[in-house]
This record gives C-alpha cells, structure tokens and sequence, in this order.
C-alpha cells in the first residue's frame, strides 16, 4: 500500500509507444522533457484503474506477427511510461514541493534465429532490427558493468532508439528491475542461456537513484539514496 503524503497533489499522465515498428518514432532529447518519444500520444489519468485501461489500449496497439515458434510473435518492443508528480506543504504557509518521476514498463521482443522461425520477408526484416537492438542494449549493459568496476568507458546510448530513450532508467541514477523470461525446452537451450548470461551481467550494474525534488520557484533538489545493484 502506498500512502499519499498530507496535502498531495498527485498528477499522473501515462504514454505507450512501439520501438521498431514499421514506421519507427523518433527519439528526442530537450534540457526540460529530458528524453522523450516525438509526437507520442499521452493521457492524463487518476488512479490505478484509468492507468490500467490505458496500458491495455496501448498494449492493443502492439505490432505482432506469426512465425513457426509462435502465432502471435511481437515484432517490436514495447515502453508504456507513467510520468508521477506531487505537489505537498508540510503545513498551510510552508513553501510547496514538488516531487516527479518516471516509470517505465519495457517489454522486450525476444530474439529470433532464422532456422527457428523460418522467417522470411518482412519478418525477417523486423528480426533483424529486433536482435540488432537487444544486442545494443546488451553493449551497454556491458559498459554500464564495467564502469560499475571503476574503469572508464563510453556507454552507447544512442546506437539504438531503444536505449537512448531508456538512458536515464539504465544509467544508474534510477532503480531498474529485470525479469528475464525462459523456455524449458530443449530446442529453446541456447536462447536460454543467452538471456540468463545477460540477466547475470545486468545484475552488475550498480545504481544510485535520485529523486526529483524542488520547492517551487527554487533550484532543483537531488536527493541520493545508497548504492545497490540492480
């Protein structure tokens, strides 16, 4: 149960958007908005049900596809956003606070090997930019690691859409949970093995999350919370 603060006012909007669908967004960054999806629909909602709602409609909109492994293949990644914010007074003259953060819900499209699904075409296509993607969050992954053990690394962000707009999310300044998703089947072992050695390297990754926080008309407060891995 999360309990709302005395005199909160809590502004929550939500948007959904498709990495590598067919006509693939475009991915800004601004001083203010931080990173963001150009043109992406969003909606102010109030409460856990109007956000639900949403997420499903968006999750309606998801691109999928049949392949022989599964009939309804996604052929895209999906990032469904809330964007929280909360004003308070810790009593009726004291100066308002703000308070605002991002969640992001990511679900990955899984790898695909040609042999496995025998795609062909347009399906190939989407394939090809799925595992080109993974691979690049896996690159920074893999820096993020190694800058975790103090060496110094640049982290490829923008070789992909995906992780430059999950940048902030990734890079240590937020808290970050991985559910890594695994077939028992034979046929599936090295799939497995792959996704369980990336989930064992995403385990590296050491965070310090910040929040946001301001009095309004003042500067911007960060404040830190300890070191922990992912």
């Amino acid at each position: 149960m999360i309990r709302r603060p005395p005199r909160s006012t809590p502004k929550p909007s939500s948007a959904a958007s498709d990495v590598y669908k067919r006509q693939a967004p475009n991915v800004r960054e601004d001083a203010k908005r931080g990173t963001f999806v150009e043109n992406l629909h969003e909606e102010r909602v109030h409460g856990a049900e109007q956000t639900y709602e949403t997420f499903l409609r968006g999750a309606a909109n998801r691109r999928v596809g049949q392949t022989n492994m599964n009939a309804d293949s996604s052929r895209s990644h999906s990032v469904f956003t809330i964007s929280v914010e909360s004003r308070t007074k810790a009593h009726p003259t004291a100066p308002t606070t703000k308070k605002s953060a991002l969640l992001h819900l990511v679900d990955l499209a899984g790898s695909e090997r040609q042999k496995s699904t025998d795609a062909a075409g347009e399906r190939l296509k989407e394939a090809s930019a799925i595992n080109k993607s993974l691979s690049a969050l896996g690159n920074v992954i893999k820096a993020l690691v190694d800058v975790a053990d103090g060496k110094e690394r640049h982290v490829p962000y923008r070789d992909s859409k995906l992780t430059f707009l999950l940048k902030d999310a990734l890079g240590g300044r937020a808290r970050c949970t991985l559910l890594a998703c695994v077939s028992p089947a034979h046929v599936n072992v090295e799939e497995t093995m792959s996704t369980l050695k990336f989930a064992q390297r995403a385990k590296l990754v050491k965070v310090r999350a910040v929040a946001n926080e301001e009095s309004v008309g003042l500067s911007l407060i960060h404040i830190s919370e300890p070191t922990r891995p992912y």
